[in-house]
């Protein structure tokens, strides 16, 4: 079954569990998901009240919607 989650941060999450922090992924786009590799950099062109899919592979937008 498939689903489509809602991410709504486009930047990742600072963890600092010991001496070298972790970033996890909050944008969703990551290819190396959980941990953060930067995509969230293509997010930075979202217009508000818009829904945006991505493709999992190359991290284009490929789908772009009004978000109802």
């Amino acid at each position: 079954m498939a689903r489509l989650v809602r991410h709504e941060l486009d930047a990742p999450v600072r963890i600092d569990p010991q001496d070298k922090p972790i970033f996890v992924c909050a944008c969703g786009i990551s290819r190396k998901f959980p941990l953060c590799d930067g995509s969230h950099k293509n997010c930075k062109s979202e217009q508000p009240g818009k829904l945006y899919v991505y493709d999992k592979e190359s991290g284009d937008i490929v789908e772009e919607r009004d978000d109802a």
